[in-house]
């Protein structure tokens, strides 16, 4: 029986006093894939940046549970150290900071946290130059400044470089397909699909039914007003690409 990852139980959270979510509850074994979609404001970012435990986001009931651990207890980079990645929908461009340092002071960092020795520059480099042909990226991007002058798709394909190496146990793709042509997302997809294996797991948040067709998921969940209200398999997210979200609209006023 396949171990669970990540359990949400009733979880809300607010910013800035504003209720967001409002009792979601998620369950993640190891070796699925799950996606969450949901129209824009239904909750879908903010249920990935409290995982992650962003600052500004407070938990106002309910609970997470990683690995057997409750998450209120730790800060974001104990989270990270434990484990979870957060791909961003919209990664940071950090001027100044090469792209090669800064993703092997991140695996050291790592590396440090499990008492293992640290790499040198040398050693890291022969590794990263593996891990390159996941996401087909030229090496010359390990030279240039974080993210600087990045496209849309090299700043996501980067985004899955950093998950190559950091090799974590939930990884959280905040619409990863976002500003991507077709080309870059089927090298993107690849790359996550090919990081999948059965002592992890990955949380899929998406729009679109079509990213969904080359990360294929266990289980589909649909966001609304900070609730997941409908889960299914894959079939649900061709459902929702026919119908689109306003259903879920007569669904709520039904309810009332």
């Amino acid at each position: 029986m396949s171990q669970t990852v990540l359990s949400i139980k009733n979880l809300a959270a607010s910013v800035d006093g504003n209720q967001i979510l409002k009792g979601v509850n998620l369950e993640i074994k190891a070796g699925e894939v799950h996606a969450i979609m949901g129209r824009n404001g239904s909750g879908k970012s903010t249920l990935s940046k409290v995982i992650t435990g962003h600052p500004d986001y407070e938990i106002t009931d309910g609970e997470i549970i990683y690995q057997g651990q409750d998450l209120s207890a730790l800060e974001p980079h104990e989270r990270a150290l434990a484990g979870i990645f957060l791909a961003f929908q919209y990664p940071l461009e950090i001027p100044g900071v090469s792209n090669l340092d800064f993703l092997r002071i991140a695996y050291n960092a790592k590396r440090k946290h499990l008492d293992l020795e640290e790499l040198d520059t040398f050693d890291f480099e022969d590794l990263i130059q593996e891990k390159l042909d996941v996401v087909k990226m030229n090496p010359a991007f390990l030279e240039r400044s974080l993210n600087e002058g990045f496209s849309g798709g090299e700043k996501k394909r980067n985004e899955i470089l950093q998950m190559a190496i950091l090799e974590p146990t939930l990884s959280i793709l905040d619409e990863i397909d976002s500003g991507l042509d077709i080309d870059a997302l089927r090298i993107v997809s690849e790359g996550v699909n090919f990081l999948k294996n059965p002592d992890n797991a990955t949380l899929v948040i998406t729009h679109y039914q079509r990213l969904l067709n080359y990360i294929v998921p266990d289980h589909i969940h649909v966001m609304y007003d900070g609730k997941i209200v409908m889960s299914g398999g894959k079939e649900l997210a061709l459902e929702l690409e026919e119908k689109g979200y306003d259903f879920l609209d007569e669904k709520a006023l039904a309810a009332v």
